[in-house]
C-alpha cells in the first residue's frame, strides 16, 4: 500500500499523569494562563487520586500504537509512529526533536479528538506549531477530523446494540460527551456554525439508528471554569434526574465524544454519573468507547491512505457515514478560532 509521501505517523493526544507526584504539575500544565486557583486545582487532582493518582490515557495510547503497529505490518506498510502529548510527557516538542534526529522528512498526524472545535483540533495545532519551531526539516499533515467516519461510529453502534439486547424495554440511550463554551462552539467550524454540536447530533443520530433505539438524547460532562459563562448542557448528571422524575428506569450511556475510556470517562461517567443513577434508582450501563477496535484501527490505515493520495494529486474515496460531508483535510482560517487570543498553527 502506496503511503508516500508520508515516511512517519504522529500520533497527537492530550496526556495525562501517570504518578501522584505528576497530578498538580499536570493540571497547571493544562490551565496555564487562566488563573485557576491552586485550591482549585487539587480538587480536581482527587478524582486522579481515586485511581492511584494515574490517568489511563497513556496506557490506552501505547494499546491504540500497538494495534495500529500490528495493523500497519500486516497490510505491508512500513511506517514508523511517533507520539506527543500536549499536556505531559512524551511531549510533542520530544516527538518533534525525535522524528528530526531520525530523519523523518514528511510526517502525517492525528489527532485522538473526533470533532471540530478550538479544544479538540485548533489548540493542538497551536502546539503542534511551538513545538514545530526551529524543525522546520519535518513537514507535518494533519489528518482529518473522523467524527463521521464508519470505523469511529460502527465500534459505538455494535456497543450500544449489544446493550440494548441486554436491557429492560423502555431503556433511553444517553449520549454524552465534554461540554465546553457556548462561544467555542458557536465559533467550531466557522463563526457561527456551531459545528462541535451539530457533529455531535450527527453521531448520535448514526448511532441510535445503527442500534435501533427508540429513545435518546445527547448531554454533556466534564463543565469547568467559571460559573458565569456558559457552557453547552445539560449535564449527564441533569439528565439523569430528569429522566428518573420522567420515569425512565434504565439508561444506556454512551460516550460518543471520546475516543477512548480516560478520566472523563472512568470519573465523570463510571464515578459519578453512576453514583447519581445509583441514587435514583436507575439501572445504568457504560457502553465502551472505540479504543483499539478493529474498525477503529483500521480507520487510522484509511486516513492515512487517504491523505497520501491526496498529497499525490489523486482523488481518493473518503470514507463518511450519514448525512454530513467528510471534514475538510485543510481546516479553513476561520474554523474553530481561538476565542482569546490569534495564535499561529501549522495546517
Amino acid at each position: 500500500m502506496d503511503v508516500s509521501p508520508f515516511d512517519a505517523l504522529l500520533l497527537v493526544s492530550f496526556g495525562g499523569p501517570e504518578h501522584p507526584d505528576h497530578v498538580l504539575p499536570f493540571l497547571e500544565n493544562v490551565t496555564a494562563g487562566r488563573g485557576i486557583p491552586r485550591e482549585r486545582l487539587e480538587q480536581v487532582g482527587e478524582h486522579y487520586h481515586l485511581f492511584g493518582g494515574r490517568s489511563p490515557i497513556n496506557d490506552l495510547n501505547r494499546e491504540l500504537i500497538d494495534a495500529i503497529r500490528k495493523d500497519f505490518a500486516d497490510h505491508g506498510i512500513d511506517l514508523p509512529i511517533y507520539w506527543g502529548n500536549r499536556n505531559w510527557d512524551p511531549y510533542l516538542r520530544d516527538a518533534m526533536r525525535q522524528m528530526a534526529n531520525d530523519g523523518v522528512r514528511n510526517a502525517a498526524y492525528l489527532v485522538t479528538s473526533a470533532y471540530s472545535s478550538y479544544s479538540g483540533c485548533r489548540q493542538y495545532r497551536e502546539d503542534l506549531f511551538d513545538a514545530h519551531a526551529g524543525l522546520d526539516e519535518v513537514g507535518l499533515t494533519r489528518l482529518r477530523l473522523y467524527f463521521n467516519h464508519p470505523g469511529f461510529v460502527t465500534p459505538f453502534v455494535e456497543a450500544t446494540a449489544a446493550a440494548l439486547a441486554e436491557a429492560p424495554a423502555g431503556t433511553h440511550v444517553v449520549f454524552v460527551t465534554h461540554s465546553i463554551p457556548t462561544a467555542m462552539d458557536a465559533a467550531s467550524g466557522g463563526p457561527g456554525v456551531h459545528a462541535y454540536r451539530q457533529q455531535h447530533e450527527e453521531v448520535a443520530r448514526l448511532v441510535a439508528e445503527g442500534a435501533g433505539a427508540l429513545r435518546s438524547s445527547l448531554v454533556y460532562c466534564s463543565r469547568s471554569g467559571s460559573p458565569h459563562v456558559p457552557w453547552l448542557e445539560p449535564d449527564i448528571n441533569d439528565e439523569l434526574r430528569d429522566l428518573a422524575a420522567s420515569g425512565v428506569r434504565s439508561v444506556v450511556v454512551v460516550p460518543i465524544g471520546f475516543v477512548s475510556d480516560h478520566m472523563e470517562v472512568i470519573y465523570d461517567l463510571d464515578t459519578e454519573a453512576a453514583a447519581t443513577a445509583k441514587e435514583l434508582g436507575l439501572r445504568y450501563d457504560r457502553v465502551d468507547t472505540p479504543g483499539t477496535h478493529p474498525a477503529f484501527v483500521e480507520m487510522v490505515r484509511g486516513l492515512v491512505l487517504e491523505r497520501a493520495a491526496v498529497e499525490r494529486g489523486e482523488g481518493p474515496l473518503r470514507s463518511v457515514v450519514g448525512e454530513m460531508p467528510p471534514n475538510p483535510d485543510v481546516c479553513p482560517m476561520d474554523c474553530c478560532v481561538n476565542l482569546r487570543a490569534p495564535l499561529p498553527t501549522v495546517p
